[in-house]
Order: C-alpha cells, then structure tokens, then sequence
C-alpha cells in the first residue's frame, strides 16, 4: 500500500514518540492523512515521563494520542518467556520482538473501538520488526490493512534515512531529541534494551560503546558478591529476598538488583534476521537473565531426562517464533501448553550469587516437586539403589554395543 492509496485515510500508527515516527505523522497529515498515534506504556527506562510522547506526538500533527498503560501485559509476557526460556540464538532474551506483539494486542481493540481499519508502523524493510507487526496484525484481526512507510516509494524519495529526517523535523519545528551525532539507535522496555545500528554495525566497534540504560557493565560492578533469593510458585516468581512481588514490580525489583551487578548487562550478538540478513546487537535483560538462571536452576531439579530434552526443544523453538513474529500462531500456543504445564511442578526457593555479570548457583530448598534425592544419588550409602542391580542393566545396553562391533560398524 502505498501513498495514493490512502486517499486521506484514517490510520491507527504505532508511535515511539521519537525521529521516525514524528516524521512519519508530520508527512502524513500533510498529505492529507488523519492519524491517530498509539503509543503503549512498557516501563521505558528511556522516557521519564510518557506524557512527553504525547506532546510531541500531537505537536507533529497527530489528530489524536492514546497513550495506553500495557506494563501488567509486557510483565506478563516476560515471564512466559521466563517459562520457556526463549532465548534467540543462545543468548537474546527477544525483549523487543515479544514486545511488538504485546503492543499489536494492545493496538487492535483501540482500532475496533474507532472503526479503523488501517493499521501504521514505521519499521522498515530490512528488519524483524515489520513482520512482527504485520503478522500479529492479521492474526488478531484478518481484515485489517497495513501501511508502512519505510516501503512506500514516496516517502523513500523523500526520506533517505536518518539526516534526511533530521532536517525535515528541523525545517518544520518538530519537538525530537534525534541528532546525528548519537552512535547507534536503542529499542526500550521494561524487560530489556536492544542497541543496534549506527556504529554498532561495525564487528571493529566494541560494545563498550553502548552506555548502559539498566545497569553497568561487569567490570564496573561491585567487587563483592550479592546473595538474591527467588521465589517461585508453579513458574511464577512471586518473591524477590523474601519480599512478595508481582509483575511489573517484579519485572522492575529483578531489573535493578541484576543491573547492579552487570548480570545480562552488554550481550553481543550477530543474530540471523527473519529477512535472511545478519545484523549485530548488543543487549541488556538484567532481570530477565537472572530470574532466567534462577528458573534453570530450578528446572534442573524437577524434570526428568525426557522432559528436559522436551523442553530444551521447545525453548528453541518459541524462541524463533517469537522472533520470527509467529507468538499468536497455532504451534506456538501448543509449544506454551506444554510449557505450562511442566511450569507447574517448578515451585521452589532458588538462591544465587551475583557477581560481576555472573549468576552462580548457591542453594535450593522448598522444592516438592524435586526429584533430586540425596540417599538415591550418593556414592557412598547403598539407599534404595542397589549397585548390583546394575549388572542386568549393564548386560543389556551390552547386547547392541556387541552387535554393532560384529557387524563392523566400529571404527577402531
């Protein structure tokens, strides 16, 4: 969809408030478009006041602002990433893609409301971002459309990139904090920082360059450890140190005490965009990491083989949804079932040690559902295992072990 296709539409834009989606809105409305800006509350640890989001959205021209409290839902959504531990690639805690979705959820219920049908982003064509907002889109709601600027070929004309932007929102007196000297762009919520872009796309720039927004880096933490007590309750942390804590304000406890001590503070990664392209990230998730260890911990004392190799796979593959944009789909839900319901044997007390970034096991207790016994697992006493018992069980895994070297397949 492109501009003349809008005939003076009304839209529905998904605004940050900051360079693109100023300019986007100013352009607009100049081309005769009404836009309604929607801009959701996620516990940004970059906008100390989000009724400046509104000024300056209403300021570049938008008709009308909602500015939507959604910090119970991006909460929400990070302890089920907690659950399933879907980390992108290894290591990326998918703060912002989780995050598009929980916004989209937010934005279609606003769109009914008003009788919008047209739905804006300000992503552009080389990154994740447009899937995910377009996908969540017409999974929540198929009759919607989509514009996005960054592929129309009339605002490309217009806008190259970030000076082009720059000197429009200049020209015009438009309220942004964007210059050109700023080394990279971030993406902010209350789960987590994403820095990209800029000089960061450089594999020679180290990510020291990145200042950190939740926290220092590990080689600033403090030189003396700090003890952190979780509590969990069927897969849910309810108590940070033994004080009870729910959502946002467990998602913001978790974030400082971590961030203190450089814990998820700083990850580089080169990641592979749902586009087919590379892209380098440095990233920030002090809460997320922690609670994230926290709950490994816990799982590693009440599943068993087949449900941990279950869920390992799992993990890695809502993570890829997740990213990919696929969080509402159908083997997604699926993959949650089974998550949840191997989060209902995780309750238990897990404490840990921070120090300098890292998070190091230091006890466990309150854990029903464990299956780590200390009389079965000794060395030492016999308990219900009998050592002899194992001859059989030796005999057995024998047989095929014989087998396949009688049959040549060993190389020796």
């Amino acid at each position: 969809m492109n501009l003349q296709d809008l005939n003076g539409s009304r839209l529905l834009m998904a605004a940050s408030g900051g360079l693109d989606s100023c300019t986007i809105t100013h352009w607009l409305t100049w081309h005769g478009v009404e836009v309604v800006a929607y801009t959701a509350d996620l516990g940004q640890p970059d906008e100390e006041d989000m009724d400046d989001v509104r000024e300056r959205m209403l300021a570049c021209g938008a008709r009308e602002m909602i500015l939507a409290d959604l910090r119970p839902e991006i909460a929400e959504a990070g302890f089920q990433l907690l659950r399933c531990g879907a980390r992108y690639e290894g290591g990326y805690w998918n703060t912002t893609g989780i995050a598009r979705h929980v916004v989209v959820a937010g934005m279609v219920p606003e769109m009914e409301r008003r009788g919008i049908t047209l739905l804006s982003h300000g992503a552009t064509g080389r990154g994740n971002d447009q899937v995910r907002f377009e996908l969540a889109a017409q999974m929540l709601s198929p009759g919607l459309r989509v514009y996005a600027p960054w592929r129309d070929p009339a605002f490309l004309e217009a806008f190259g990139g970030r000076r082009e932007m720059i000197e429009y929102c200049q020209a015009h007196g438009l309220p942004v904090k964007a210059t050109l000297e700023k080394p990279y762009s971030t993406d902010a919520n209350v789960l987590g920082l994403t820095h990209e872009a800029g000089e960061l796309e450089s594999l020679e720039t180290s990510p020291a360059l990145v200042e950190p927004g939740m926290g220092v880096f590990p080689a600033r933490a403090p030189d003396e450890a700090r003890v952190v007590e979780v509590r969990f309750e069927e897969g849910r942390p309810v108590a940070l140190d033994r004080t009870a804590l729910e959502g946002f304000d467990m998602m913001r406890a978790a974030n400082e005490v971590a961030g203190a001590h450089g814990v998820g503070i700083g990850l580089h990664a080169v990641e592979n965009r749902f586009v087919g392209l590379k892209s380098r990230g440095v990233y920030e998730a002090p809460g997320l990491e922690l609670l994230g260890q926290c709950y490994e911990y816990l799982l590693q004392l009440v599943l068993d083989r087949r449900s941990r190799r279950c869920h390992s796979q799992v993990s890695g593959w809502i993570a890829e949804q997740v990213y990919q944009g696929y969080w509402f789909d159908t083997a997604t839900q699926a993959c949650r079932a089974f998550v949840d319901h191997l989060a209902r044997l995780a309750t238990g007390t897990i404490r840990v040690s921070l120090y300098k970034g890292t998070v190091q096991f230091a006890s466990a207790a309150d854990v029903p559902h464990s299956l780590y016994r200390e009389d079965a697992a000794s060395m030492e006493a016999v308990g219900d295992f009998d050592h002899r018992d194992s001859t059989g069980f030796l005999g057995v895994l024998g047989v095929s072990a014989r087998i396949l070297s009688q049959a040549d397949q060993i190389e020796r």
